[in-house]
């Protein structure tokens, strides 16, 4: 081989220099680009949607405004009124006004031939109107107006139309959302709900929409970011058993999981996935309902007096609970409830046993639908009865009380279809209160009567005395049998309101606890008992909070001094703030929160109420579905 001169040494020196300075400047591109391009990517992944501002694209613009129910307020009043007559029901039409366009039901409605309502309730005769809306209009003016024909008159042949309610909202096309002072989400009747002075109205207002899941084309496309031609109400992308539209239509996250199956924000028992089911009887995940089926009984002979829970009884008692905003529904017969459902005729029975229940467990197991247990109180009116127990387990669900004619005569004073109805009322409301947690071990003059010791062998008798006259309630029997104290007893369909004072009354309102009928009770009643004295405590230790999650005091101060709910008018809650503390990778910095209700010494138990996250700070955030709206309209504004 031969050996190299200088020139070529030199060329191969230059060569070798170039070829290492053509590296470092790839090597300096490469280092400079590979980050930008990152960047790059990063800023493209993070680029938000550009916003499409129309209402849709796909359907004329029109409005249909759905009247779902009405409910009259008045009744209560009229049966404890001391006149012997019952009133007729009255005679109503509803108007709804959109836009300075008006349609009315009057005419058009009703059982009857008069073309209007002429009940109490309509719970199940729904209605609507249909309204074409100028296309691109972002939102629209709507009324409803309640009307009665009031008789006019020395004979009252005459009627006048005189307006009993008016509810003004604002729909919004954009957001399918509707708000002003008398109806608004999360108000304190309720979305949808407006709860006046003379009429309870239930109604739901939504446009036009392609895929018919009620979700308007524009918050499809800009808030949720879903298809706006493929239906949401059966997709449930985060797989936690719930459809997107439920979740849009009551501010949930449709994309991430919640624990429906125990979340219950009002805390009435009544977990969501139950809310979620019951949503066509206007179940109201943020409203305290109460929901029962009611059973009646056969009538032993031509003599024998109806066994059923009657009409005007039920709205008495919906009536009074709705004074301290709780809903309450009855299914004595809903035309399209499930098999086994409420209003069917059982077979006569003298008597059931008030402990071991006699017949009550085939009743519960095949009158009363499986899917509603957990959710609907179970009433069977019956022949000689009057408790409230657990047919399974040791919640108490289930409810008979007697009906029958010698009492009616002899006990309760009650001659006519009045005081009858009035004496339903008044048994059932009774019944009623031991599933709301009114238990002989949380006050002592619940279930007091004579003679003086019977239910409380031990008590003084001059405290016996005091309970039984000063305890103002239909949780005292003196108060159920009301004809034979007079009009002030007869007049009483509540619970006390505690105006006697402590010790020996007490406001009752204020000791409710709702999911009472569905969780375990603290005391076991036996066979053997003698009294209420022999009662024994059957719970050790009622917490339901998983282990995976702990307590974190700081955590509950930030919430509390963030976050204010309204549950119930009467009840203040405690608020515990868990974070999680398992294995789950995926749970990691999500925290619950917990309630319970300050009714003590009522048996509660934690109720989860709302779900967050956690951000680097440790700071609270919960998803808010106005905040997306919100931001979107601010990037509007901007642009």
């Amino acid at each position: 081989m031969k050996k190299m001169n200088k020139k070529s040494k030199k060329y191969m020196f230059v060569l070798a220099v170039f070829l290492v300075v053509l590296v470092l400047i790839g090597s300096a591109v490469f280092v400079y680009y590979e980050p930008y391009q990152e960047k790059e990517d990063e800023s493209e992944e993070t680029a938000k949607p550009e916003i499409d501002n129309r209402i849709d694209p796909y359907l004329n613009q029109g409005l249909r405004v759905e009247i779902l129910r009405i409910r009259n307020r008045r009744l209560l009043d009229e049966m404890t009124s001391p006149s012997i007559r019952m009133k007729n029901a009255p005679s109503f039409y509803w108007k709804v006004i959109v836009d300075e366009k008006e349609d009315d039901s009057s005419g058009s409605v009703g059982l009857g031939s008069t073309g209007t309502y002429v009940m109490w309730d309509t719970m199940g005769l729904e209605g609507r109107s249909i309204f074409k809306i100028k296309d691109e209009q972002v939102e629209s003016d709507v009324t409803i107006i309640i009307t009665e024909k009031v008789k006019k008159g020395l004979f009252g042949l005459r009627t006048e139309d005189v307006e009993k309610e008016k509810i003004n909202v604002i729909y919004n096309y954009q957001t399918g959302r509707w708000s002003s002072e008398d109806d608004f989400f999360m108000d304190d009747d309720g979305y949808g709900h407006y709860r006046g002075k003379n009429y309870d109205v239930w109604f739901n207002i939504y446009q036009s929409d392609i895929d018919h899941d009620g979700i308007p084309y524009w918050t499809e496309v800009n808030i949720l970011g879903t298809d706006p031609l493929m239906s949401d109400s059966e997709l449930d992308p985060d797989n936690d058993g719930i459809p997107t539209s439920w979740e849009w239509r009551w501010g949930y996250d449709p994309f991430t999981w919640n624990d429906h199956y125990n979340l219950d924000p009002d805390v009435d028992g009544i977990e969501n996935i139950e809310e979620y089911k019951m949503a066509k009887w206007l179940a109201d995940p943020f409203q305290p309902d109460i929901y029962i089926e009611t059973d009646g009984m056969q009538k032993k002979g031509l003599f024998d007096v109806k066994h059923i829970f009657f009409k005007e009884a039920q709205q008495m008692i919906i009536e009074r609970f709705a004074q301290h905003g709780i809903n309450v529904y009855i299914d004595d017969g809903w035309p399209d409830g499930p098999v086994n459902g409420g209003g069917e005729m059982l077979p006569y029975i003298y008597d059931f046993d008030d402990v071991s229940g006699g017949q009550i467990l085939s009743f519960y197991r095949h009158n009363f639908a499986d899917e509603r247990k957990g959710i609907f109180r179970y009433i069977i009116v019956g022949n000689k009865a009057g408790w409230c127990i657990p047919a399974e387990y040791n919640h108490y669900d289930t409810i008979v009380i007697g009906s029958n004619l010698n009492s009616y005569l002899t006990m309760k004073l009650a001659f006519t279809k009045k005081q009858i109805i009035v004496v339903n009322a008044k048994g059932i409301l009774h019944e009623l209160g031991h599933s709301l947690g009114f238990m002989t071990y949380t006050f002592p003059g619940i279930d007091i009567t004579t003679p003086i010791g019977f239910r409380y062998p031990s008590m003084d008798k001059e405290d016996y005395k005091k309970y039984l006259n000063e305890y103002y309630s239909v949780m005292n029997y003196k108060y159920i049998w009301g004809g034979f104290f007079g009009l002030r007893a007869r007049k009483l369909v509540d619970y006390s309101d505690g105006s006697n004072g402590a010790p020996y009354d007490r406001n009752d309102w204020e000791y409710i606890y709702l999911p009472t009928f569905q969780i375990e009770t603290a005391m076991h009643e036996e066979e053997i008992d003698e009294s209420f004295e022999d009662q024994e405590v059957v719970i050790k230790n009622a917490s339901l909070i998983s282990n995976d999650w702990k307590y974190n005091q700081d955590l509950t101060d930030q919430y509390n001094k963030k976050t204010t709910h309204i549950y119930f008018d009467d009840i203040k809650f405690d608020i515990k703030v868990y974070d999680y503390n398992g294995t789950d990778e995926d749970q990691k910095g999500n925290i619950r929160v917990y309630a319970r209700p300050q009714v003590y010494p009522t048996h509660t138990v934690w109720s989860l109420i709302l779900e967050g996250k956690l951000d680097k700070s440790n700071e609270i955030h919960f998803y808010s579905l106005q905040e997306k709206i919100d931001e979107v309209y601010d990037r509007i504004k901007n642009e």
